[in-house]
């Protein structure tokens, strides 16, 4: 039985600048099975938002285009969605957890008000009362301590991780099938944050939801996800489980991530490892291997055209010359 609910095969995004079209997100391949967590890690400007902006259909138009590829939710192709279905389709089956819940509450409506829209609009057949009710139980589930009162507060009265909170009970109004957290613990502090990851795990085996996890945190992969696919530049440079991943990195980009974490058996005070240089404007994308300018285990070859992903064990791919 194939328990893939997602594919996403060879995506391609442009947006349109001063400087002409240019191709944000590049021949991007994953897949998503029912009831698993999928990292997407990578530094800033590496297309992560934008893929899964592309996913449910939000890039901003007309600048942002789809160029090549096809989304795959189970048999229905979400490229080829008429726009008229899109709402539907968003919140229902796929929904989206954004990075600054400030931004995506209304500050100027009550919490009760904002959660019991999300429940009206996927569960019409609830009369007023009932939608109160299930209003109050979805915060209760997403731990939001004395939900009763809450429901009257203002965005602004709560804080950072409570509103991150409110944001998953939105997203999990309608029961969707997969979830999408877009970097959802950035703004948090590490305390908070482990609690939003213990949230979301729990969260899952509860309603069996598939998660498409965005971070640049790698810390925050290994707590949460099972696989893993490793950004760069707007590709994907290497994806293995997430044990895998850790034990056994094969991309130098990945490998310099690795090594970039801190560690406690580290002699004290000694310089972190780093990655030099910077991820390439999308203006100034090199024909070869993106990561080329920063690798320091780059080869003539890399500089002429980008590596294919190849499998280099079972359901591990690395896209670098050294393997292929």
């Amino acid at each position: 039985m194939n328990n893939t609910i997602l594919r996403v095969e060879r995506l391609s995004v442009s947006f349109a600048t001063e400087k002409g079209r240019l191709t944000a997100v590049e021949d991007v391949s994953f897949s998503l099975r029912r009831g698993e967590t999928l990292g997407l890690v990578g530094e800033s400007g590496c297309g992560k938002s934008v893929t899964a902006l592309s996913i449910m259909r939000l890039l901003p138009r007309p600048a942002g285009r789809i160029e090549a590829g096809r989304i795959m939710l189970e048999n229905t192709d979400l490229l080829r969605l008429p726009a008229a279905d899109l709402p539907g389709l968003r919140g229902r089956r796929i929904a989206m957890i954004f990075q600054e819940p400030m931004t995506a509450l209304n500050p100027v409506h009550r919490l009760g008000q904002q959660v019991a829209e999300a429940v009206h609009l996927h569960r019409p057949e609830l009369d007023d009362k009932a939608v109160g009710q299930e209003v109050v139980a979805m915060l209760k589930q997403v731990r939001i301590p004395e939900p009763t009162s809450r429901v009257k507060a203002y965005p602004h009265q709560i804080s950072g991780g409570m509103r991150q909170r409110v944001m998953i009970a939105m997203a999990l109004a309608a029961r969707p099938d997969i979830l999408i957290a877009d970097e959802p613990t950035t703004a948090l502090d590490v305390t908070i944050q482990a609690q939003i990851l213990s949230l979301m795990r729990d969260l899952q085996a509860e309603t069996g939801t598939a998660i498409i996890f965005i971070t640049h945190d790698l810390g925050v992969i290994a707590e949460l996800c099972h696989r893993v696919a490793v950004m760069y530049a707007g590709r994907i440079v290497e994806s293995a489980a997430v044990e895998t991943l850790f034990r056994s990195p094969r991309h130098p980009y990945t490998q310099g991530l690795l090594a970039a974490i801190p560690r406690l058996d580290r002699t004290p005070k000694a310089p972190l490892a780093t990655i030099e240089g910077t991820v390439p404007a999308l203006d100034t994308m090199p024909p070869g291997c993106r990561f080329a300018n920063r690798c320091p285990r780059v080869m003539e070859r890399c500089h002429l055209a980008p590596p294919p992903l190849v499998e280099v064990g079972e359901g591990h791919a690395v896209a670098c010359y050294l393997y292929s």
